[in-house]
């Protein structure tokens, strides 16, 4: 056993310090009960008029012949709106006012390009790209000894929403986290002990020596973190849908579980540019984010309540259904906002009307509440963020009202 072999296992020792500060955290069992903000971006363009209609516009029918089906919509005890039946999964959790949702919610940014409006809004600067980081990179909490998985994205790298963040973290399994958590040394018990071995070889004559010590808590608080997230009470609670989005929700949930101090988490769900035949491929996809969502607040348990969950997409679809019966990109569109004290069972925002004096350019649902006025109010609740301006430079808003 030597230093190479035990550089080569990730082990880095360099001045008195054996791995970062959030060994520490991780040995007092310091970061249980934070409240949780977890970010879920529909990418694609979710149609809001499809999955929460406004049952009382006559335009709506007018516009779209095949898509506006009054058998299709669940009454949801609001005037003037109804829940798509795909989405039934989330009707529970809305009448237990633990759901809420926000209509005509978007970006002020004219913008109908997939790629620029995520950008934007995972940057919080609409129309400027040139952001240096994202805005929940921005409305992290200052901590001088953060935990290890203080900010994380369920993904296979950081999205822009996240970059800048100091020690965020992306991974497609715990496992991936757990080798993270090693700084690079191999997955699994032997490459562990081989790295173990190799640091008792080291310093074991000399257990005194600063770097020893830091070095034992460093791999302590590594076993810790493991028999965490291993523990059965952080297994599911809950039985997920078989869906894309169900590991990633699962994992998540494993870690707020197992309070190992995230605050923030990241995930993605694609597949709603639904150009063409969009009942069938849409409301299949609205059925599994239902069923998905209702099984991650049903596997949170007591945790539900300090977890707040922001489902929201880059922009909306034209009101006018298209010639291959789907819609193209719009502006306006839907949010949903699960858990975290909530004020829930409600249509959150200004409705602005469907008539055409009233559509925006003509053919798209109008933007009546900024996106950021939506993560402003989810920030401030779950994160502390007080500072508007710093979050989302250039907007001169407020957080939304209301909404907790």
């Amino acid at each position: 056993m030597n230093r190479r072999l035990l550089l080569k296992h990730g082990a880095v020792v360099a001045a008195g310090s054996f791995l970062p500060l959030w060994t520490r955290r991780v040995l007092a069992q310091e970061s249980g009960g934070n409240k949780v903000l977890v970010f879920l971006f529909l990418r694609g363009a979710l149609d809001g008029l499809h999955a929460v209609p406004p049952v009382d516009e006559p335009r709506l029918y007018a516009l779209r012949p095949q898509l506006a089906r009054r058998e299709d919509m669940v009454d949801l005890g609001v005037p003037g709106f109804a829940l798509h039946r795909s989405m039934e999964a989330l009707l529970p959790f809305w009448r237990e006012g633990s759901v809420a949702i926000v209509h005509a919610v978007g970006s002020p940014d004219p913008t109908r390009s997939h790629f620029d409006a995520q950008d934007f809004l995972e940057l919080g600067t609409p129309g400027v790209k040139g952001t240096p980081d994202g805005w929940l990179a921005r409305s992290l909490p200052e901590d001088p000894n953060p935990s290890l998985v203080q900010a994380v994205a369920v993904a296979q790298r950081l999205p822009r929403s996240l970059q800048g963040a100091r020690g965020a973290l992306a991974f497609s399994s715990l496992d991936q986290l757990r080798l993270h958590a090693l700084a690079g040394a191999p997955a699994g018990k032997k490459g562990r002990a081989e790295a173990q071995a190799a640091f008792d070889a080291m310093y074991g004559l000399q257990p005194e020596e600063p770097v020893a010590a830091s070095g034992k808590d460093a791999f302590a608080a590594v076993q810790l973190l493991e028999r965490k997230l291993n523990g059965g009470a952080w297994g599911p609670a809950a039985e997920y849908p078989k869906g894309p989005l169900s590991q990633p929700l699962r994992q998540l949930a494993q870690l707020i579980k197992a309070d190992v101090g995230l605050r923030i988490g990241c995930l993605d769900a694609g597949g709603w540019d639904t150009h063409a035949a969009q009942p069938g491929r849409l409301e299949n996809g609205l059925r599994w984010l239902a069923e998905s969502l209702a099984a991650f607040q049903l596997d949170l348990g007591r945790r539900a309540a300090d977890v707040m969950l922001i489902a929201a997409t880059e922009f909306g679809r034209t009101v006018r259904q298209n010639g291959a019966n789907g819609t193209d990109h719009g502006h306006a569109s839907v949010a949903f906002v699960l858990g975290g004290g909530v004020r829930g069972g409600r249509i959150h925002g200004r409705w602005p009307g469907l008539q055409d004096d009233r559509l925006y350019e003509g053919r798209d649902l109008a933007v009546t509440t900024d996106l950021r006025s939506l993560l402003a109010a989810a920030a401030k609740a779950q994160l502390g963020v007080g500072d508007l301006r710093r979050l989302f430079p250039g907007f001169d808003g407020a957080p939304l009202a209301g909404l907790v």
